[in-house]
């Protein structure tokens, strides 16, 4: 048995929607684009997020790559040293006991990273494994902590999972792309860190599945440009996700003997509003086992890879049975992960 013992949560300066808006959007876009960008920003489903940088005050759109990057690694030390604190304590556990660092960050690179800079400044012993896992995206939570998982079952000692994004770094010149657009609308940044024991009360993981159709692997990408990092999305990922969640979630349930009205607590990644609205349609759920990721994108925006542990940690305090996680990204790929109380 393998479960999630503690988590930890942080986030950078709040920033609601209406301020990102007024303060710099509606005059970083103009014409046509400022009409588009106006109804997008409208009906994004956010209405709070968080960044690093607030653009009203540093405009970072003209900034070289090397220069963000430099400012990823003064901003995320602070914001990943807090996460996994928090998620330490949780779990009443020292960092020196840890086995395993895992990091998850596709808005960043640094070296030495920060795997390395965070397990000296926390105290992690010097024969604590570490893994840096880059460019995955939205889901990287869920194939890390299928890794995490994997070593604590296999090596008997603790491991921790830190996803930590920086996407206010990335902001783009002003462009008449749509999917520029709606990354400007969305985005936010936050890091989100679980300790991963091999006993004891928490979530067990009990099965992290993944699904990809590499035939729409130009619908998502993350291009390394000179001026950051550039996202492409095309419309029709939910239309993929449509085809592909169901035979995904009810393999997943059925190797556990289980089905959909098992699953008390859902954490769907919230890419966007219709993401959303796509896989709640074709699974059939409810507005209630809805809301806890719509809350999660009302309050926080999309943070990317911390997304779903965030979600995850909000369900906590309803204490569900099973609690079944889905995030996507680039490949296209889907991901699920089935989790189970343990008193």
């Amino acid at each position: 048995m393998v479960v999630i013992a503690g988590a930890g949560i942080a986030h950078p300066t709040v920033q609601t929607q209406d301020e990102l808006w007024s303060g710099f959007f509606s005059h970083h876009y103009s014409g046509v684009q400022r009409a588009l960008a106006a109804r997008l920003f409208r009906n994004s489903g956010v209405e709070r997020r968080h960044g690093v940088i607030n653009p009203a005050i540093e405009d970072v759109t003209g900034w070289s790559t090397a220069k963000r990057m430099q400012r990823y690694l003064t901003e995320a030390l602070p914001l990943g040293k807090s996460a996994v604190a928090d998620a330490l304590d949780g779990a009443g556990l020292a960092a020196s006991e840890i086995g395993l660092f895992a990091v998850c960050s596709c808005t960043g690179y640094v070296t030495p990273g920060l795997d390395i800079l965070l397990a000296r400044d926390l105290g992690m012993s010097p024969d604590t494994q570490r893994l840096f896992i880059g460019h995955m995206g939205c889901y990287a939570a869920l194939p890390g902590l299928g890794v995490v998982t994997d070593f604590v079952r296999s090596r008997g000692r603790p491991a921790v999972l830190l996803c930590l994004e920086l996407t206010s770094l990335h902001a783009q010149p002003p462009s008449a792309d749509a999917d520029q657009i709606v990354a400007h609308s969305l985005f936010s940044d936050a890091a989100a860190a679980v300790v991963v024991l091999p006993d004891g009360p928490g979530y067990e993981v009990m099965a992290v599945d993944s699904l990809t159709d590499a035939a729409t692997a130009d619908h998502m990408t993350w291009d390394v440009t000179d001026l950051g990092f550039r996202m492409g999305l095309s419309p029709r990922v939910p239309d993929v996700l449509d085809l592909h969640v169901e035979p995904l979630v009810d393999g997943l349930l059925a190797r556990q003997g289980l089905h959909r009205d098992d699953v008390d607590g859902w954490a769907v990644h919230p890419g966007g509003p219709r993401i959303l609205d796509v896989v709640g349609k074709r699974l059939g759920l409810g507005e209630e086992a809805m809301a806890p990721s719509r809350r999660v994108l009302a309050e926080h925006g999309n943070c990317s890879s911390p997304t779903v542990l965030m979600i995850v940690d909000s369900l906590r305090a309803a204490a569900p049975r099973n609690v079944l996680a889905m995030a996507f990204g680039p490949g296209l790929t889907l991901y699920a992960t089935l989790l189970r109380a343990v008193p």
